[in-house]
């Protein structure tokens, strides 16, 4: 009998050799021959699902948003509405943002190697404008994220009061992105650890 091929899988398949290929070699490294050697595939059977690199990349740059949105999703279904019971208050808010937020931080493998590969999107979507759109929709969904989970602690009297929540939502989400891109360019200077701390203490120092 022939062999059935679940597309879907084979995608995902594809996928992941591509973001193994970008690690080790980097955007423009990621030929369709390359990643098709990576996933263990002729080259003709990635043609048959992405008829060019640039298609490749753009499947694989919404995979990546939907894997991680998947896991904030999880995380805030539980907090936002915990903080909008007043579940949450003081030290168990900051605990659980910080959860929150370090699913974006490079602090396990898995996430250590999205975010490498998410740099250098970000930093091709700098010069492509096939990829610019996807890149600002995902930076932006972040920050309107972290915003939602401050407006929570705020109206829950978990943060300290007069704050100017536009201008915190800024800091938190820069100092997010630093934190990833100093754990994934210098891991020796910011290990895991150490990145969790920095954010817990930014949070703790909004604290009512």
């Amino acid at each position: 009998m022939p062999k059935i091929v679940d597309p879907d899988r084979r995608r995902a398949n594809v996928v992941d050799a591509l973001f193994r290929v970008v690690r080790r070699a980097g955007l423009e490294g990621a030929s369709l021959r390359r990643v098709a050697d990576e996933a263990g595939l002729a080259v003709g059977s990635v043609r048959h699902y992405f008829d060019g690199h640039d298609a490749l990349v753009a499947f694989a740059l919404d995979a990546m948003v939907e894997r991680v949105t998947a896991r904030l999703v999880e995380r805030a279904s539980a907090l936002v509405p915990a903080l909008e019971r007043g579940d949450l208050t003081g030290a168990a808010t900051i605990d659980a943002v910080v959860d929150l937020l370090a699913e974006l931080l490079p602090l396990d493998t898995e996430r250590r190697d999205e975010a490498a590969v998410w740099l250098a999107f970000e930093s091709a979507a700098r010069t492509r404008p096939e990829l610019r759109e996807r890149s600002a929709a995902a930076v932006a969904g972040t920050s309107a994220l972290v915003r939602r989970v401050l407006d929570g602690a705020h109206a829950r009297g978990s943060l300290r009061p007069g704050l100017d929540l536009d201008l915190e939502e800024q800091r938190l989400s820069a100092l997010v992105d630093g934190l990833t891109v100093r754990g994934v360019l210098h891991p020796e200077l910011l290990p895991p650890d150490r990145a969790r701390a920095v954010l817990a203490s930014h949070l703790a120092g909004l604290r009512a």
